[in-house]
Parts: structure tokens; C-alpha cells; sequence
């Protein structure tokens, strides 16, 4: 895969260095030494360039990104996903229940990592998987996948900086209040490498904001919008079984499953600047089949 970025050189980054107006556009060091290792990988006005080069207005800057292996330890596999959009930079996927995000002891080969490695062995286009937002197996909804180093590192720094913003559905036992915070810290349960709590003395602070969307009487069940002001394991489930008010279907926090097999979450909603364009991108995902059915 191979990746080309034209930069016009305007008079307010005269006088830096490539490599210091690279940093200014997000590449990472990391990036910045592969294209010094690559084969006209730094061009100004068409010849090649030191990175330390003094940059002048009006001067073109010529970057060629090039990625020509797949990931080794992750094998092709034709494990279902839908694509919301793609384009030479990204891909946001709406993946499916019962969907580990990356191989681990067990899951070899029923991965999202294996089926967009598969898509990508498909198109005869060499693919290094960088998962950018997280989801639990069992639950469903938008994660974006970086296409190279550049869109990785901007977007990772854009998680850090809590500059992708995400919104949750789901269904919750009994009437959730209108709206509310909960700001409760989240700490790992003693003896246990997956399970959560609510730990108020070693817990790290994790705050979700809630709004009720729509709560059915019949079945004693409220469909719950959810954001997150920081990203803790858990944190929806733990928050909502610590308010009284559980996801049903979830194994491990409240495991009644006469209504779903699953934990009710799904990550419905999107919105991030693209890392290389800067334009505005919104994206929704709709509720699952299984969700709609509970209410």
C-alpha cells in the first residue's frame, strides 16, 4: 500500500524543519524514521530531502507513505463485518456480536482482525490491522480502523485527546432517571483479571453521562443514551449495574438472558475529524435486530 501527501509550503511554517513540521501534522518519530528509510519517502519540489531541511514558502513537500507487509500474526478469515465507509486513510466498521476485536488465547480465527485481514488478502492489498476504539466481544457498533502509520498516530492521539466522540445505546433493567452523571471510580475485582467494580479507594475515576431515550413499561426495560468522559473497562456496564439499573443479558454483571444471549450495548454513534482531510465526519450505526426485539 503506498500513500502520497503533497504539502504546500505557506509562509507561517517557513523556517521549520521537515521533521518539525511533520510532528506539527502528526506524524510520530516512529513515522518520520520509515520514510527516511524509504526511497524518496521525503521529496521537496521533486528531490529528495534531509529531514533537518530548512523549509521555505512557497516550496512543495512531497511525502510517500509505504507499507508493503501484512500483519504476520493475525490469519485471513472470512468473519462477517459491515463497512459504514472507507476511503484511502480509514475504515469504520459496524461490527457484529460475538466479534473479539483482536486474536487472543481461544480466538484465533473468529476475529475482526481475521475478516478485515481477509478483505484486504481479497483485494491483493497488503494490510497491517491497527484497530483505533475498542468494543467488548459482545457488544456491537462503530470502530474505526486505521489504513496506515500517518491515520493511526493522528487518531490514537486523537482518542488520547478525547477528540472522538462516542455515544452508547442500551437497555437497561427497570426506569432509568431522565438523565444523570456517574461519576464513580472503577477498579478490577480482587483475584479476577476481567471483572470490575466500583473501588473507591484504588479505583481509577470514571465518569458516564446517561439520558433516557425511551423506557417500556411491558417489559420493565429503558433505552439509555450513553457518553463517556473517560474510558475505563467496563465502565457502562459496571456504571449501570452501580445505579441500580443493569444492562440485562451481560455474563458478567447481571447474567439473565431471557431476553437477550448478550450484554445490550452497542456503540450507535460517531463523530471525529478525518485525520488527513480535517473534514467533519458523523456517523450512525442503528440498533441491532436482537435489541430492537427486547422492547
Amino acid at each position: 500500500m503506498v500513500n502520497h501527501f503533497t504539502y504546500p509550503i505557506k509562509q507561517e511554517h517557513a523556517g521549520l524543519s521537515i521533521s518539525d513540521f511533520l510532528k506539527s501534522m502528526g506524524y510520530s518519530r516512529k513515522v518520520i524514521i520509515h520514510l527516511k528509510k524509504t526511497e524518496y519517502g521525503i521529496m521537496v519540489n521533486g528531490t529528495w530531502a534531509y529531514v533537518n531541511h530548512i523549509l521555505k514558502s512557497g516550496e512543495c513537500l512531497q511525502i510517500k507513505l509505504v507499507e508493503e507487509s501484512s500483519s504476520t500474526h493475525i490469519l485471513p478469515a472470512p468473519v462477517p463485518f459491515d463497512i459504514i465507509f472507507e476511503d484511502e486513510h480509514i475504515l469504520v466498521i459496524n461490527k457484529p456480536a460475538n466479534t473479539p476485536i483482536h486474536p487472543s488465547m481461544g480466538n484465533h480465527e473468529n476475529t475482526l482482525a481475521n475478516g478485515v485481514a481477509y478483505y484486504y488478502q481479497n483485494k491483493g492489498i497488503p494490510f497491517v490491522y491497527r484497530c483505533i476504539n475498542r468494543l467488548d466481544r459482545d457488544t456491537t457498533g462503530l470502530l474505526i480502523v486505521a489504513k496506515h502509520q500517518l491515520s493511526s498516530c493522528i487518531l490514537s492521539d486523537m482518542i488520547k485527546d478525547r477528540t472522538i466522540h462516542r455515544e452508547y445505546l442500551a437497555l437497561a433493567l427497570g426506569k432509568v432517571p431522565e438523565a444523570g452523571t456517574i461519576n464513580a471510580p472503577i477498579g478490577r475485582v480482587p483475584g479476577s483479571t476481567i471483572e470490575r467494580c466500583i473501588d473507591t479507594i484504588n479505583g481509577e475515576t470514571a465518569l458516564t453521562h446517561y439520558r433516557l431515550v425511551e423506557y417500556k413499561k411491558a417489559t420493565d426495560l429503558s433505552l439509555v443514551a450513553l457518553t463517556l468522559e473517560t474510558g475505563r473497562t467496563h465502565q457502562i456496564r459496571v456504571h449501570m449495574k452501580h445505579i441500580g439499573h443493569p444492562l440485562i443479558g451481560d455474563y458478567l454483571y447481571h447474567p439473565v438472558y431471557s431476553k437477550i444471549s448478550r450484554q445490550a450495548l452497542h456503540s450507535y454513534c460517531l463523530k471525529f475529524d478525518h485525520p488527513i482531510t480535517k473534514t467533519k465526519l458523523c456517523f450512525y450505526a442503528p440498533l441491532p435486530e436482537d435489541m430492537k426485539n427486547c422492547l
